[in-house]
């Protein structure tokens, strides 16, 4: 059996790792916060019908047949936007593991991405004067970025 002597880059890993222990235990918690937001819809329409109930308040002359396709335009849409958190939490997941240089940027951008995102889907009104989703969707998706906020401020900090 061989073994071989450490190089710098394996020192300097090891040197980081309770940092990236740190980011990384952040972000794979922004990524399970993530999921949850994506099965909340569904859980609400399958019992309470929050997002439904709000665009019914907001239109009250839509025939069911518009609150439900409406309703269900919402859902695809908040699936898609999770989709891709999911895929962002992942891919940055495995930057960190790796050690790429560039990962800070990277993940600041993500992190500014996913707010901006969240913010729209909290804040944005829609034509009937009320935001477009139900307050409940809208904080859920919030939720996912205190997580990322952790793991840029520890990306950030310097070992």
């Amino acid at each position: 059996m061989s073994t071989r002597a450490p190089t710098a880059r394996n020192a300097d890993h090891r040197q980081r790792n309770p940092m990236a222990r740190s980011v990384i235990a952040a972000l794979y918690a922004g990524l399970a916060m993530t999921v949850i937001a994506m099965i909340v819809p569904y859980i609400d329409r399958a019992t309470s019908n929050t997002l439904a109930d709000h665009i019914r308040a907001g239109y009250p002359t839509y025939a069911q047949a518009r609150i439900d396709t409406a309703s269900t335009t919402y859902l695809v849409y908040l699936s898609v936007i999770g989709v891709l958190g999911v895929v962002g939490w992942l891919w940055t997941v495995r930057s960190v593991k790796t050690g790429r240089r560039w990962v800070r940027a990277a993940a600041t951008a993500m992190f500014a991405l996913g707010t901006s995102v969240a913010l729209i889907d909290l804040l944005i009104r829609d034509t009937s004067g009320d935001t477009g989703l139900s307050p409940l969707l809208g904080w859920v998706g919030i939720l996912p970025c205190l997580p990322g906020l952790l793991a840029v401020t520890l990306l950030w900090r310097r070992p």
